[in-house]
């Protein structure tokens, strides 16, 4: 492998810009009643799904030809296993708020390198938030510099579904639970910028659904990675995930040290 020719904050740049091409579009579809289609674990994808992946894999692909590629909405080809440098797109993380016509949906488009994320760009095109990052130059909202809040707090606010929360309170009974948004990645993103402390996330979420969060969360200082404290691999093999936990310091150590208790499924 030859060394990258370009900077995670130059490779930032270039996927913001198409990001935003790619939030255009999507608000062209947002509202207005797409045609959607099942997968055969009967999650829903829309025409808004396939237009948005498609731009984004042209106009990426066609900047940094070298690149390996990862989406939800496309064949795997091998080559993010091959290639230095890959991007891992989810065309809209929260596909059924999309559809239900609430906020809690993005584009979701990562870098990642040698397995590891160094930039990446959730846009929210129905509210205009843009969350970024790059490794080595902070995270940021729409701009503007954002960092996990430092210290702990009394009763810290955890995403988690009911059934999640309940297996958590018998190990950790000192929580608020916040209802998790439909998007993952928003959910790890409102880790990093304190809107939530914590959230725990089932098995089977997929690369996709993480990468930009991810390297977004790490750069605000918090953390994401599986019960035995693993980061995600992305050079794994198989796309899908084990459960993981996302949570700011101190309390990422906290939990840690409880949640291999509660196996959640």
């Amino acid at each position: 492998m030859t060394r990258p020719l370009h900077t995670p904050a130059e490779d930032l740049a270039l996927i913001a810009g198409i990001v935003a091409e790619a939030a255009a579009l999507s608000l062209t579809f947002f509202r207005r009643k797409p045609g959607i289609s099942w997968k055969g674990d009967s999650s829903p994808v829309t025409e808004a799904d396939l237009a948005i992946d498609a731009l984004l894999h042209d106009r990426l692909l066609a900047a940094r030809p070298d690149y390996g590629w990862l989406s939800e909405e496309r064949a795997e080809d091998g080559s993010r296993l091959t290639a230095m440098r890959s991007f891992v797109v989810d065309p809209i993380d929260g596909t059924r708020a999309f559809i239900a016509e609430t906020d809690e949906w993005c584009i979701s488009v990562g870098l990642v390198e040698s397995g590891v994320p160094i930039a990446g760009v959730l846009h929210c095109p129905s509210n205009g938030q843009v969350y970024a990052a790059a490794r080595g130059g902070g995270a940021s909202v729409s701009g503007n510099p954002v960092a996990v809040p430092p210290g702990a707090s009394g009763r810290p606010r955890i995403a988690a579904s009911p059934a999640i929360a309940r297996r958590l309170a018998a190990v950790f009974p000192a929580f608020e639970r916040m209802p998790p948004a439909l998007s993952l990645a928003l959910r790890l993103a409102h880790v990093a910028t304190g809107t939530l402390d914590a959230t725990l996330v089932r098995p089977r979420a997929a690369l996709w659904d993480v990468a930009a969060a991810d390297i977004i969360l790490r750069e605000a200082g918090g953390a994401l990675c599986d019960f035995s404290g693993h980061a995600v691999d992305y050079a794994a093999q198989s796309p899908l995930l084990d459960a993981m936990l996302a949570a700011r310091q101190p309390l990422h150590a906290r939990l840690l040290a409880v949640v291999p208790a509660m196996p959640i499924s």
